[in-house]
């Protein structure tokens, strides 16, 4: 049964990495639900409407002792959990890996930051693009938006793009702060939404290191390994310096990462605006598209590792 179920999930094209519960109806139709069973990024919004520990009852588990929580917590409260990723809301939430000059984070009544970076640290192309999670908690919802408006304000980061304005313009939005009601829905972002300028355009960081330690001796010494050495590549890509603007016509890669797919074959006849390829990048998907109508010629093949431009 479980090749069987596998064999289903890759025909009808998952490939997410949750456990995958499957229901058989009278029909002989088979469904299937992903279940991550792990703990979720937004587990700080439970903690601090309940006051439990997810992560402390998880190890009290893994120790094979009983959960400390003997009933439904009462509700407190209401909380926002904002994602700080390190993308780009006016270009479509394109990621942007690269070097972290500034991070100050706010602080004050109701603030809670789980941070995974600091000013001098380096977002990689290869991992997912969160930076840190900003949790505001207020007695009411009221209070959480007016502690959440002045923490955004106060949150700097620099060197990347960030989600930050996407977030302060929303808590800004009627449909959101919900006087009328609140009538924010699945698609709202893409067809309600007022939208985000552009970020400054962000280079990657020269050489492209992914940087970790190593103990020798008894010491801890500080290692930087290009990323390409992960990448299947035999060396790091250019530095920004050394990458020429795009002449006209030319499909160039906004982000770097790897080109997953062509969407097209080489020599189509393709349209202006139409999509060509994708990048993968940072867990995310992006689609490149024809800067002009005309016939493309492919240069590099599906599954290399592309740098920006």
């Amino acid at each position: 049964i479980h090749d069987a179920a596998c064999a289903i999930c890759v025909e009808a094209g998952y490939t997410g990495a949750g456990t995958v519960e499957f229901l058989l109806s009278e029909n002989g139709v088979i469904s299937f639900l992903e279940v991550n069973t792990r703990l979720q990024v937004e587990h700080p919004v439970t903690e601090e409407t309940t006051g439990v520990d997810i992560v402390i009852e998880q190890l009290r588990i893994a120790d094979g002792l009983s959960l400390s929580v003997k009933k439904t917590p009462t509700p407190r409260g209401h909380a926002f959990e904002f994602r700080i990723n390190a993308e780009d809301p006016g270009r479509g939430f394109l990621p942007t890996p690269g070097l972290i000059t500034r991070f100050r984070a706010p602080s004050g009544p109701g603030i809670r930051l789980d941070a995974g970076v600091e000013t001098g640290s380096e977002i990689s192309g290869l991992y997912d693009s969160m930076m840190a999670k900003l949790i505001v908690t207020g007695s009411t919802r009221e209070e959480a938006l007016i502690r959440a408006r002045r923490a955004l304000a106060e949150f700097r980061v620099e060197g990347v793009a960030s989600v930050l304005p996407f977030h302060r313009a929303v808590l800004e939005e009627p449909d959101f702060t919900g006087e009328d009601g609140f009538r924010v829905y699945t698609n709202w972002i893409e067809t309600a939404f007022r939208g985000i300028e552009p970020a400054p355009r962000v280079d990657p960081i020269e050489g492209s290191l992914i940087r970790s330690f190593v103990e020798i001796d008894g010491k801890r010494h500080a290692l930087g390994l290009p990323a390409a050495l992960f990448s299947g590549l035999s060396a790091p890509q250019p530095p920004a310096a050394a990458i020429r603007p795009a002449s006209d016509g030319t499909v160039s890669a906004p982000i770097p990462g790897t080109l997953q797919q062509w969407l097209v074959e080489d020599g189509a006849e393709v349209a202006e605006g139409g999509a060509v390829a994708l990048i993968e990048a940072m867990k995310m998907e992006t689609r490149i598209l024809a800067p002009k109508t005309g016939r493309i010629h492919i240069k590099v093949g599906a599954g290399k590792v592309v740098g920006l431009g």
